[in-house]
């Protein structure tokens, strides 16, 4: 006998549950009209990831729980179809003044227009970017349930991490797990998933299939990535990343004697490089946060330099050159070289190109301020009046005609506060915030290589990717006046930062102690930036957002 099951790797809009149901019946039924019996849908698939506060609303929790009986209901006439839906449960019960919290996260089993069971995550994760503790309690049953003769074990995402939630399901019966997630991307990340479940399932002796998320939602993205494994660990299938799709994989019972699961069949998606899936990662964080919010589109300052460029060429893969435009923005100290890269790679992409010189702006400042300035020397002040010029006029452009700005900034320069508060740091969403320097470089080589939307081949002009960089507010300036050389700085902002390595183990790697000193000095001293700065893609296991949480008054120097 075979079981023919379909994860639904959809990509949800956190709190549109009318949009969020509909397509989760669109799903089983297509699921059911292709021969499947089993459709598994993402955690919390009827609400999105994470939906953060909104938890604590009691109108929005009675919204979910008539949106997943609308679910049942409306997929009831398929009387052999089961359909499991990740959704919130409960809410706050009071005694006298005091509010008791009884939410779960949940997964109900829908059959014949009824939930069947109801599962509560039992592992509730609260590192990173989560806080589900602050949301839930945790369960501590297990759920079985059957589904074309197969008896499935059912845990969401971080159960699977732990052995006591597979080990119980099976003493109640599961012949496989079936792992529900909304398990946010970071490079490396879907190896670590595959590799753990693997751990699992030689554990318990089970075989698993792990329904994951897709799709961008505020600083997070989720790449799907779905994937089943045999009671072995090895890899029976594995769907595409970073698109949605109807996985679908069949399942051999065996004989009825042995109870156990012979062997799970899947398509197998190709491995892709970790360039690859950060390039995809960057890209639908970018569509989904523009789209999801309703922009009609982007624009963004073009400099003639590699920040800028790279992420022209990451808005144009994500919107179409439709929907970007450009601004050039020179100053007294713009080359001449600069105008000319950044028309160029305009140009190569097709994307509307304009310039507007930020020359008399800058003067009338002076003017306005010579007698304040009067007898001081010009330093980081005419700088930031620069960027702040440009701002303000991106920002103009932006209420005008409604597109959201793009900035382009990256995780070096945000780490080190080598960026204007309000000038180069305005705007609506920070495309390369968690990006490193040195890999802003390696991306450029990496999408001048590959076409991965069609979009134009090599779009970002040569020069741009090989001249020092330069911020262009004063004459002849350079990054590595300011800062250290990005491989110096990167290393130690990879150990510190996001390894949380000590100052004396950095230094024992090589880095000289004046470097790492004024590197984690920079750090703390520009918290108070950081926390201005817009809302930007997480694509590292460490991001200056919810992963980081550092006060900004602070006496404290390690």
């Amino acid at each position: 006998m075979t079981l023919k099951l379909c994860v639904a790797q959809l990509n949800f809009v956190v709190g549109d549950l009318p949009g969020n149901a509909r397509k989760i019946i669109d799903a089983a039924r297509a699921a059911h009209a292709d021969g499947a019996r089993l459709l598994l849908t993402p955690e919390l698939s009827i609400c999105g990831y994470a939906c953060e506060d909104l938890f604590l609303r009691p109108a929005f929790m009675a919204a979910c729980d008539d949106a997943v009986k609308t679910v049942a209901r409306e997929l009831a006439g398929l009387s052999d179809m089961t359909v499991v839906v990740g959704h919130p449960s409960g809410g706050d019960q009071r005694t006298r003044s005091v509010a008791v919290q009884q939410r779960h996260n949940a997964a109900s089993v829908l059959r014949g227009g009824e939930v069947i069971a109801t599962y509560a995550k039992r592992e509730l994760p609260n590192y990173q970017v989560f806080d589900e503790r602050r949301y839930f309690v945790p369960g501590d049953q297990p759920c079985v349930f059957e589904a074309g003769g197969v008896r499935i074990g059912l845990l969401i995402c971080e159960d699977a991490w732990f052995e006591t939630p597979a080990r119980e399901a099976k003493a109640a019966g599961a012949q496989m797990l079936a792992v529900i997630n909304a398990s946010p991307f970071h490079i490396g990340k879907g190896d670590e998933r595959e590799q753990t479940m693997r751990e699992r399932v030689r554990a318990c002796g089970l075989p698993l299939v792990y329904a994951h998320l897709v799709g961008g939602q505020d600083e997070v993205v989720f790449e799907g990535r779905s994937f089943a494994l045999e009671a072995s660990g090895a890899l029976a299938g594995r769907a595409p990343s970073f698109e949605e799709n109807l996985f679908t994989a069949l399942v051999d019972i065996g004989s009825s004697a042995t109870k156990s699961i012979a062997s799970i069949v899947a398509d197998v998606a190709p491995e892709r490089s970790a360039d690859a899936d950060l390039w995809d990662a960057l890209v639908l964080g970018v569509r989904d946060y523009i789209g999801k919010n309703g922009f009609p589109g982007a624009i963004l300052g073009l400099s003639g330099g590699i920040d800028s460029a790279l992420v022209l060429a990451i808005a144009v893969d994500a919107l179409g050159r439709d929907k970007v435009r450009t601004v050039m923005m020179p100053s007294p100290y713009t080359a001449d070289i600069s105008w000319i890269d950044a028309r160029e790679m305009a140009q190569r992409l097709g994307v509307r190109y304009d310039e507007i010189s930020i020359v008399p702006q800058f003067e009338a400042f002076k003017a306005s301020l010579a007698s304040e300035f009067k007898g001081l020397p010009e330093d980081t002040t005419e700088e930031n009046i620069q960027a702040r010029i440009r701002g303000t006029l991106l920002m103009a452009l932006s209420n005008k005609f409604g597109a959201i700005v793009l900035t382009t900034g990256n995780k070096s320069e945000m780490a080190t506060g080598y960026c204007t508060l309000y000038g180069d740091m305005a705007g609506g969403f920070a495309v390369i915030k968690d990006v490193l320097k040195t890999t802003v470089f390696r991306l450029a080589r990496w999408r001048n290589a590959h076409d991965p939307y069609g979009t134009g081949a090599n779009p970002i002009p040569e020069r741009i990717i090989t001249r020092p960089p330069s911020a262009e507010l004063r004459a002849d300036q350079k990054d590595q006046d300011s800062l250290p050389p990005y491989e110096v700085l990167d290393g130690i902002l990879e150990r510190y930062m996001e390894n949380d390595q000590s100052i004396s183990e950095i230094q024992a790697a090589g880095f000289a102690p004046a470097d790492v000193e004024r590197v984690t000095r920079l750090i703390k001293i520009n918290e108070y930036k950081r926390r201005q700065s817009p809302v930007g893609i997480r694509v590292s296991h460490r991001s200056f957002g919810k992963d980081w949480r550092y006060p900004i008054t602070s006496k404290f120097r390690a």
